[in-house]
């Protein structure tokens, strides 16, 4: 039954974001331990801190995600930030390497990449987002660096993985750049 009942989630979420929920339904057919792990990580991946801090948070999920995989898993990410409103201008210019022009998407997408790679920068990075939009933002972006590499890594663990691909903008096609 508890296997049934994630694998209507997980194919409810795909429907809703066009996305590959193989390895999900997958997890639940081989575990329900397994399937309802994984149904509680959106509770981790998914904080997002102070509503004015949403781009940021964004960004942070993209830089994260975009350093784990650079198809569906980011696709997804664009679909969802798009979905909340982010400006597709500033998701694209982080996707082309041009993450410094923007804005607030850049500068979570920034923090992410510096997080990840523990790089120098990081420290004053997370001065300036709690300088701006308060602690609560920090977390949520170190939330979104730490998560966005779960799934893509999950995926290619249990032979999920997909080459990489082009990323959909509301109908434009960008390539992705793995340069920030």
């Amino acid at each position: 039954m508890i296997r049934t009942l994630l694998k209507m989630g997980f194919q409810r979420f795909g429907s809703r974001y066009n996305y590959d929920t193989g390895y999900m339904r997958h997890i639940a057919d081989t575990s329900a331990s397994a399937g309802l792990r994984l149904s509680m990580l959106p509770f981790y991946s998914q904080f997002r801190g102070p509503n004015d801090a949403q781009n940021v948070w964004a960004g942070a999920m993209l830089g994260s995600t975009l350093d784990g995989d650079c198809g569906p898993c980011v696709q997804l990410i664009v679909d969802m930030a798009l979905e909340a409103g982010v400006p597709r201008d500033k998701l694209t210019l982080c996707l082309q390497g041009e993450a410094m022009a923007a804005g607030d998407v850049g500068l979570g997408f920034r923090f992410a990449q510096a997080a990840i790679a523990n790089d120098p920068e990081l420290d004053g990075l997370r001065k300036e987002i709690e300088s701006r939009f308060g602690t609560a933002a920090v977390m949520a972006v170190s939330f979104a660096a730490s998560s966005g590499r779960i799934y893509p890594v999950l995926k290619r663990g249990l032979g999920f993985g997909q080459t990489c691909s082009r990323v959909n903008v509301e109908g434009e096609v960008i390539t992705v750049s793995h340069l920030s």
